[in-house]
């Protein structure tokens, strides 16, 4: 296994057998091109192409009268599409016609298709619809700690056996300094490779500086950038609290439809997590206000002078997103409140410094929402031991 090699990167050598495309979609810089290059350089012989739609050059191709004129601009870089051929297309969503051609040439010839995107929207409704029974779509995230770790030149089975584990004092005096860092910087794979915390915000700057100027203006009519740099910032302070987007329109100065408008966005695109209400009620689920959360904890930071306790809430809240199964929250009216409801059974509180007290309070909300587990989860240890630290989430 190599230092960098992703976890969804079996899964996809997997689908490469597959006659459907391989769709890969995920928030701009999360490694999707280098997955794709690695992916190709899998594939045997040559008759195969790697085309980077960011390239002007690249979206000429696709802009021709006809297919048959676009084949000729490819054979004439070797692609002989009278064999079997594998094309890789690289953040698709710049070109959103190119669908037509995609479905001509999978329909027409022997063509693997390796695709990434940058709007799970785009991908998973107009595109979906468009290739219904052509494609497959994976999700590709920011590192996981457990990725993190590896980038960082760990062995894997040294740390994996401690997964979700109780608070162990030599795991978390060996990892301590990287969940710090990883709390901080986030999951970006150019973030998590750099070693000075310069380079590090200068890297998360050009990723929301690349996300807004690019994605977001492609995707939407918006084109306002302090407006939306603002309502960023706003969220930023709202991190873990029941969003009012009355209340959050009336401080941004915007319409209550736009600030809904830009929160859809924001989480088709990957920028957001939505977290929603844990209820048995479909329709009380729907009226009742959700929560928000940063997919990075890196990107959360920019945001302005962040509490710790709030980038460990974001991050934890990913990490577990990221083992897979429904996450929510749960309040009653009375206000008492679990932090998160994983895979319906799981109530889990995070405390930055969990105590018993914090421990005995999750059992007895656990018990009123019907919950059978519990998981306390904590970053700075006390005296009480009997919890999750957060670097134990993988």
């Amino acid at each position: 296994m190599t230092p960098f090699k992703r976890d969804l990167f079996t899964t996809l050598t997997s689908h490469l057998k597959e006659r459907s495309a391989t769709v890969i979609t995920g928030m701009r810089r999360v490694g999707k091109s280098t997955l794709v290059k690695a992916l190709l350089d899998l594939i045997p012989g040559r008759n195969k192409i790697y085309l980077d739609l960011e390239r002007i050059e690249n979206r000429l191709i696709f802009k021709q009268a006809t297919y048959q004129e676009m084949e000729q601009f490819l054979e004439v870089r070797g692609l002989d599409f009278t064999k079997k051929c594998t094309i890789a297309l690289d953040e698709i969503q710049l070109l959103p016609e190119i669908v037509s051609v995609i479905k001509y040439w999978y329909d027409t010839y022997n063509v693997k298709f390796i695709v990434t995107g940058s709007s799970s929207f785009y991908l998973k409704n107009r595109f979906s619809e468009s290739l219904a029974g052509r494609k497959k779509i994976f999700d590709l995230h920011p590192l996981t700690f457990s990725e993190y770790l590896r980038f960082k030149g760990f062995e894997e089975k040294a740390y994996q056996k401690f997964s979700l584990k109780k608070f162990n004092e030599a795991f978390y005096i060996q990892y301590k300094k990287h969940y710090d860092d990883f709390l901080k910087f986030g999951g970006f794979p150019e973030v998590t490779l750099m070693d000075k915390r310069i380079s590090k915000v200068g890297m998360l700057e050009d990723i929301l500086n690349a996300y807004i100027d690019m994605d977001v203006k492609i995707l939407s009519d918006y084109s306002l950038n302090d407006e939306l740099y603002k309502l960023i910032r706003l969220l930023g302070t709202r991190v873990g609290s029941k969003l009012d987007i009355s209340k959050l329109a009336s401080v941004a100065g915007l319409n209550r439809n736009k600030v809904t408008n830009y929160l859809n966005l924001f989480e088709q695109t990957y920028f957001l997590v939505k977290l929603a209400p844990y209820t048995n009620n479909v329709d009380k689920e729907i009226s009742q206000q959700a929560k928000y959360y940063f997919s990075d904890s890196g990107l959360l930071s920019l945001t302005g002078d962040v509490p710790i306790g709030k980038l460990f809430e974001n991050s934890v809240i990913n990490q577990f997103k990221r083992l897979g199964g429904e996450t929510h929250f749960y309040q009653k009216k009375s206000g008492q409140e679990i932090d998160l409801v994983w895979k319906e059974n799981t109530a889990i509180e995070i405390k930055t410094t969990p105590t018993q007290p914090d421990h005995a309070a999750l059992k007895t909300r656990s018990k009123i929402a019907n919950l059978s587990k519990t998981i306390l989860v904590g970053n700075t240890p006390g005296q009480y031991s009997d919890f999750v630290w957060g670097g134990n989430i993988f």
